[in-house]
């Protein structure tokens, strides 16, 4: 079949052809109890994560004051992904976020793909965050005796029934996440510029240019480190996209969105760039460590009292806030991905209080074998699922960029209008940022202690997706025909 007869049948099969924007049934029933702090601030929480508050120590030792670079670089791209996904979500706000974009502008095929690769990503994030949980609460002499996998199931347990009860709690308690992580940043970045300032004594450094230009440069350990922490930078920004889930239950996500996603590039640029210039700036990147926060090496160098134990709760914070995310992120995605057969039927159940509780004890079904690993394994427990986590997000933002490649090819054909909020250079943008991501992953092969690995898992997920597609496609097939 010709392109041009794929693009008339899709046309045929969707109403934006006459003129009236497609519905996806796995939008019906969400309250609309998100309120514009609500959005505002997940979108700050997607934006700053683990991968800042604890990840960028390891990094910055590895990579050198360049991690600054990479993380504006990658800043960028990020920037561009939710741009493309919030002006799909302004032609149509959908809870189904992109996988619901993938089935109106790919087919069942790309929105199975998106679905399964995304439940891919936050449920091993999940395992990760309830395995990092367990490690900082440790730090603390009181829990030190109870076991690692104890306190993994404690965390779940909690997140999971501030998820179960309404929409409404679960933005409440991102919104407070938010202000801690906001408000621990700032304390610092205030604290960093007054060290600068005054030339104050940083563990027997004296802070300035000097400590970049005396330890070696931008790139103390050459190119290469730098693009092998590209990966781990990416990850620290995955949840943007939760802006796009989140908007499906908002009342007026022509206002909020627009406002939350044009925010997000000057916090990155304050947040992680500032933060990781201030870092190089106060101290030599060889003394920075991946097992404890860069914020604590400093401020425990400058003898400030109990920074290793506000630091601590912070990131714990962070760790709490992104498995929230994950949870009610996934539960909207397989719901939509139920109601067209492609996810069990039991994930399009909604509670009373319209909450989609089915795909969210999913994705607790996969977090509790987390708590297993933490048993069986509890020092790698975090890096195992770390690793397949990236191949989730990598690859959830590539088919965001595709959708949005087709979409304005059919904006273009008059089938359906592209709103006000734009994504800038399209269709320019869309195929460097997706060459840009697909670089990443191939270039994780010049890391042969994680990345080598983590791309040895490639043909074993696509064997998994082909089986599971064969599996569901007489269901979707049935769904499609109603």
């Amino acid at each position: 079949m010709s392109k041009d007869a794929v693009d008339t049948a899709q046309v045929a099969a969707h109403p934006q052809a006459t003129g009236t924007i497609p519905a996806d049934a796995g939008d019906a029933g969400y309250s609309k109890d998100l309120k514009a702090r609500h959005v505002n601030m997940i979108a700050i929480g997607g934006a700053i994560g683990t991968g800042l508050f604890l990840g960028a120590g390891g990094r910055l030792r590895d990579a050198g004051p360049a991690l600054a670079i990479a993380y504006l670089v990658c800043g960028v791209f990020a920037f561009f992904v939710v741009r493309a996904l919030g002006e799909l979500v302004l032609y149509r706000p959908s809870s189904g976020s992109f996988v619901s974009y993938a089935r109106e502008f790919l087919g069942e095929k790309g929105a199975y793909v998106a679905g399964w690769m995304y439940f891919l990503n936050w449920s091993t994030t999940g395992i990760a965050d309830i395995t990092a949980i367990a490690l900082y609460t440790h730090y603390w002499s009181m829990f030190t005796s109870v076991p690692q996998w104890v306190l993994a199931l404690i965390a779940l347990a909690v997140v999971l029934a501030v998820n179960l009860i309404s929409v409404k709690i679960f933005g409440e308690m991102e919104f407070w996440f938010a202000i801690i992580k906001v408000a621990t940043l700032v304390g610092f970045m205030l604290i960093g510029i007054f060290l600068l300032a005054t030339q104050h004594d940083v563990g027997g450094h004296t802070p300035g240019l000097s400590m970049i230009t005396d330890h070696g440069g931008l790139f103390p350990q050459g190119l290469m480190p730098v693009i092998v922490v590209m990966q781990g930078v990416i990850f620290s920004y995955a949840a943007l996209e939760l802006v796009g889930v989140a908007a499906g239950e908002t009342a007026e996500p022509e206002k909020v969105v627009p406002r939350a996603v044009n925010s997000i590039m000057w916090r990155v640029a304050l947040f992680y760039v500032g933060s990781v210039v201030l870092l190089a700036l106060l101290l030599p990147g060889s003394l920075y460590s991946g097992d404890e926060s860069p914020f604590v090496t400093v401020l425990s160098k400058i003898g400030v009292p109990a920074a290793g134990d506000v630091m601590n709760l912070v990131v714990l914070t962070a760790a709490m806030s992104s498995l929230n995310s994950g949870l009610y992120s996934t539960g909207r995605i397989l719901r939509s991905m139920a109601t067209a057969g492609s996810a069990p039927k039991f994930t399009s159940v909604m509670s009373r209080s319209q909450v989609p509780y089915g795909g969210i004890l999913l994705t607790c079904a996969v977090c509790v074998l987390g708590v297993g690993l933490n048993y069986l394994v509890p020092s790698k427990a975090f890096e195992i699922v770390l690793n397949v986590a990236s191949l989730g997000i990598i690859s959830t933002w590539v088919i965001i960029m595709i959708c949005h490649l087709v979409f304005v090819r059919r904006a273009r054909s008059g089938l359906v209008t592209r709103p006000r909020f734009r994504l800038p250079g399209s269709p320019v943008t869309e195929g460097v940022t997706i060459a840009f991501l697909l670089a990443v992953l191939i270039l994780m092969w010049n890391d042969a202690e994680v990345g080598r690995k983590t791309l040895f898992l490639v043909p074993a997920i696509a064997v998994m997706l082909v089986a599971g597609w064969f599996g569901v496609r007489r269901r979707v097939t049935e769904n499609a025909a109603r």
